[in-house]
């Protein structure tokens, strides 16, 4: 999946990616993914919240919310939620 530009939001307090084309996340199995890689997630149905430093909101449709104004951070944020989207399924 790629994903446009991470851009600061108008609002100028987090950075936000949206992805190239229109996508169906399957929220449950990204959710499994973070759990099993240690993080906490807020599960709200249609959008999953990783609450941290910085927090990261990740939409059904793709959209990935870093909620900070440090753009190293927000970087940093974006290529890990991005590995959670897109790494392999285990078989189980």
């Amino acid at each position: 999946m790629s994903y446009r530009a991470l851009q600061l939001c108008s609002s100028g307090g987090a950075y936000e990616a949206l992805p190239d084309r229109p996508v169906q996340l399957d929220l449950a199995d990204v959710r499994g993914r973070a759990e099993r890689a240690g993080r906490k997630v807020v599960d709200a149905r249609v959008m999953l919240i990783l609450p941290g430093e910085p927090e990261v909101t990740l939409t059904r449709g793709g959209k990935i919310v870093v909620k900070t104004r440090d753009a190293e951070a927000a970087q940093r944020s974006f290529q890990a939620m991005i590995s959670l989207i897109e790494s392999p399924t285990s078989p189980g």
